[in-house]
This record gives structure tokens, C-alpha cells and sequence, in this order.
């Protein structure tokens, strides 16, 4: 699995990286547009990011504006969701979850990131399986 971080605290970063790591590559991105920017070049080299874990409160893009792009860039490449988004936020609030979803994150998780909820998520959208539990 190849999965990109965007986020812009270190040690929220470090903590998903080190996590993600043991399932694959994972990169990172300090803000939204690093994260867009990732994408893009990802795709177009051809080897595509299956998972991105987003923060919603960045500099220079948000989250929300960075999801939208990604969900844009696949529309106009012709493919449809089939980059995996996970926000992975402080923002509990109804708003924020509803703007996330609606702008095409997978999945939705609040600050402080229990891994156990993690690894469900990846599980649930098929990204690993049951027996690469590290849990």
C-alpha cells in the first residue's frame, strides 16, 4: 500500500507515518497543496497513491479545498474515487464532517487517531486485511 500524509502538525505526522509505515510507502505533505501536488505527480508517474490520510486545518490549502482537487484531478484523469481518503482531524463538528464527506473523503476520524479505529478503516475499505493487523 502507498499512502501520503498530509498534515502540517510533526507530531501527528510522525504517529500516522510510523503507523502507515508498516503497511507500505508513506510519504508526506505539510499542507493541502503539497498533498494535491503529491497526487498529481504520483498518477502521472504512474504509481498512484492508494491511500491519503488528510488534516483538515492546513496552511496554504485546507483539507476540505485539498479533497475537492484530488476528487477533480481523478474526474478529469477519468478515474472515479479510487484514491482512498481518510481525514484525520481535530474537527468534530457536524459541518466539517458533512463538508468532508460531501467533498469525497472515504472516511472520517477525530483527533487523537487511536489506531485500533485506523486500522478498522483501512480494513473496511479494503486496503489491508485482517491478518496484517499489527494491533
Amino acid at each position: 500500500m502507498k499512502c501520503l500524509v498530509a498534515e502540517d502538525d510533526v507530531t501527528n505526522r510522525v504517529l500516522l507515518q510510523t503507523f502507515l509505515a508498516r503497511f507500505g510507502q508513506c510519504d508526506i505533505a505539510i499542507d493541502g497543496k503539497d498533498a494535491v501536488n503529491a497526487v498529481r505527480a504520483a498518477r502521472q508517474e504512474r504509481h498512484s497513491y492508494d491511500l491519503v490520510c488528510m488534516d483538515l486545518r492546513m496552511p496554504v490549502m485546507d483539507g476540505n479545498k485539498a479533497i475537492r482537487e484530488i476528487r477533480s484531478q481523478e474526474a478529469s484523469a477519468g478515474v472515479f474515487k479510487t484514491l482512498k481518503i481518510i481525514v484525520t482531524t481535530s474537527c468534530s463538528d457536524m459541518d466539517s464532517i458533512k463538508s468532508a464527506l460531501i467533498g469525497g473523503c472515504n472516511a472520517y476520524l477525530v483527533k487523537p487517531i487511536e489506531t485500533a479505529k485506523l486500522q478498522e478503516e483501512l480494513q473496511r475499505l479494503g486496503l489491508i486485511e485482517k491478518a496484517e493487523s499489527v494491533l
